[in-house]
């Protein structure tokens, strides 16, 4: 990927990283701090709420409880609320003001200061009522989805820390002959270093001593483990399944695979813009018609010859009958419904905006291991050579001798019998394969090339067949006669065809992006019904073809699980992980699918369908209302005898909160599975 070294940059160019680096921790910092001071501030206002609710007066114009002094209790805890719990939103007001982009938060400034500003005169002596509960209210409503909407946006960064987590603390560094344990971060190229059987690799580099199988799929994405022999590479983070291996590091620090995997993460991260969702079209509209209405209804009132207090009211009244409780709940009501739906269908949403997008994509590209596939090696084809033995006697005598290997092929063949035969003697051939006594015969279990190498002759057309779809093949040896051949391969999940079946008869291109060889992604993507596939791919070339399907103006729907697949679970339109995958690609993703099947993806873009329903309708009713209520509120049919008072203003306003909250519990979905 072609990144100079540190010792090959200039002072510039590394203060430069080192700047973008503490960028981005700064706004990870950022976002936590945002969280918990909306947190805060929501749980100081609603429990001073608590008595304004008890002593202040009602829409109604009622109380609920008074004493001598209660109304200058309720101004204290009021002027409290709104100082404090109303800060975030007019100091947002005024940035966005400064912009020239007014939206939600010069919306909720405006309603607030104005009900505050009256109510306090009305104390003073104005003529009106005062509206200290709309007020506190509306603060403690904002706040909660303000808190809620910065917790959503902080679970996002925790991919960056995922990845780093891959590399081991310590290494075994090879010093004058001798094994010395060390940091990690410690490692310089040139370092030699030792990776035991089961530990992962400390840092790229390449194999000078030892041969063992590594378990590469969480960054490459290949599904089976990977021989190494002196001169082959190896990546850190990698898992040594084999033998010991002594390896001479050769890229450290931000060199590293997984450090260039953190900077693609990151890239996406900040690349991606926001969307404007819906209520902030309809906030930017609310606040327009709200300052323009009152100044216009003051002004017009003033001209028509009626004294200030009249002309305020009604000023106040088209104001505060704007206010946005019903706008504030008509979305988080809905993600908070629809939220709980998903879960208990083991959809797992992660960020709200990206999931509303998920409802009409155009391209779904699918991850192969683990995502289309089951990530084991499991048996296809056993195909018998000798009529004296059927396919039947040959799976249980291989499954007797690999009952002794812990290898991935013969977990895959064992798991396939229900009672494995006893076994004697058993050997294993290093890399070669497995033998053993089993019934009194001597039952080998060879790979294809060692089959060959003993003499034995194998020409067989279905045997060319399978290896032309690059599965894997075992050849089942019985007192010295070739009785047959077992074919594995990674297991395709079952849900999978029926899952791009579905996609496609919607329209919906499907295409398949894996590190695997060009002939096993072949073989999968003709199983499966895949529209086309590429193969062979690094986590920047999965990246880079996210990335120029956007650019065809393509909405697009990544499905991965795999370390590989997080650069391309952040840039895609829709991130979508599944569950059985590992940490990294589900801190990456806008949506988790827990019970791991393709089939789950239908299910995502049919619930996203119905939310974003769901919160037109919730759009209407909490804007709708005004189109009747504000031409009221400013007194257009006052020579008709039709005023709206502040109070009744006040009552439509909470009314309409009442409909949203009643249609969001309407929602219902019942899936593609019908669970």
């Amino acid at each position: 990927m072609g990144r100079q070294k540190d010792h090959e940059k200039g002072p510039g160019e590394i203060m430069e990283s080192h700047r973008h680096h503490e960028k981005k921790g700064k706004m990870m910092d950022s976002h936590r701090h945002h969280e918990e001071d909306y947190r805060r501030r929501f749980i100081i206002c609603l429990l001073m709420t608590i008595p304004v609710i008890l002593l202040g007066e009602l829409p109604t114009g009622n109380v609920l409880f008074s004493f001598e002094g209660s109304e200058f209790l309720v101004l204290i805890l009021s002027s409290a609320i709104f100082l404090y719990g109303g800060y975030p939103f007019l100091r947002g007001s005024l940035r966005e003001l400064s912009s020239r982009t007014p939206g939600m938060m010069t919306l909720i400034a405006v309603a607030i200061t104005v009900a505050y500003t009256y109510s306090l005169g009305v104390i003073l002596g104005l003529e009106g009522m005062v509206f200290f509960v709309e007020l506190v209210t509306l603060i403690d409503v904002m706040l909660l989805g303000h808190w809620i909407e910065m917790r959503s946006i902080r679970s996002a960064s925790g991919a960056v820390e995922r990845l780093a987590g891959l590399l081991p603390r310590r290494a075994h560094l090879v010093v004058d002959g001798k094994v010395e344990d060390v940091d990690v971060s410690t490692l310089k190229p040139g370092d030699i270093v030792v990776v035991r059987s089961g530990e992962r690799v400390p840092s790229d580099g390449t194999v000078i001593r030892g041969e063992s199988h590594v378990n590469e799929s969480l960054l490459t994405g290949e599904s089976r483990p990977i021989k190494k022999v002196p001169g082959d590479g190896v990546i850190g983070g990698s898992i040594n399944t084999g033998g010991s291996l002594t390896v001479e590091v050769e890229r450290v620090g931000e060199e590293s695979f997984i450090s260039q995997i953190i900077e693609l993460v990151g890239r996406a991260q900040e690349g991606r813009t926001r969307t404007q969702v819906l209520a902030d079209r309809a906030a930017f509209w609310l606040t327009s018609i709200a300052l323009l209405g009152g100044l216009l209804t003051f002004i017009a009132w003033s001209w028509l010859g009626m004294d200030v207090f009249f002309s305020l009211e009604r000023a106040v009244t088209l104001m505060v009958t704007a206010c946005p409780h019903a706008l504030g709940l008509a979305i988080p009501l809905v993600i908070a419904v629809s939220t709980a739906i998903s879960a208990g269908r083991g959809i797992l949403i992660r960020n709200r905006e990206s999931f509303e997008n998920a409802r009409d994509p155009d391209v779904v590209v699918f991850d192969k291991t683990g995502t289309l596939t089951m990530g084991e090696l499991g048996i296809t084809d056993v195909i018998s050579f000798d009529l004296e033995m059927d396919e039947g006697e040959i799976l249980s005598y291989a499954a007797a001798v690999e009952s002794g290997s812990s290898h991935p092929i013969a977990r895959g063949i064992v798991e396939a019998v229900a009672e494995v035969l006893p076994v004697e003697n058993f050997n294993s051939l290093e890399g070669r394969g497995v033998m053993g006594h089993v019934n009194g015969s001597v039952v080998k279990v060879l790979s294809y090339g060692y089959t060959e190498e003993l003499g034995f002759s194998i020409s067989d057309s279905r045997v060319d067949e399978l290896i032309g779809q690059a599965k894997t093949t075992v050849f089942v040896i019985v007192d010295d006669e070739l009785r047959g051949c077992i074919a594995l391969a990674d297991m395709i999940r079952p849900e999978a065809r029926d899952a791009v079946g579905i996609l496609r008869s919607r329209g919906v291109r499907c295409l398949m992006l894996t590190g695997d060889s060009s002939a096993v992604a072949g073989w999968v993507a003709s199983e499966v019904g895949i529209d086309d596939y590429m193969a062979e791919l690094i986590p920047i070339e999965k990246y880079d073809e996210i990335r120029k399907l956007q650019e065809e103006g393509l909405r697009v729907v990544m499905v991965g699980d795999g370390v590989n697949d997080a650069p391309a679970l952040v840039q895609a339109d829709i991130g979508v992980a599944i569950g059985a995958g590992t940490d990294v690609a589900i801190e990456s993703a806008d949506v988790v699918l827990v019970r791991s099947n393709p089939l789950d993806v239908v299910d995502l873009m049919d619930l996203a369908a119905a939310t974003y329903s769901k919160m037109k309708e919730n759009l209407i009713w909490a804007t709708g209302y005004n189109v009747i209520a504000l031409p009221l509120a400013a007194g257009v049919l006052y020579g008709q005898g039709i005023l709206l008072s502040p109070a009744m203003g006040a009552i439509l306003m909470s009314l309409s909160t009442v409909i949203v909250a009643l249609n969001a519990r309407t929602f219902s979905f019942s899936g593609q599975s019908g669970r």
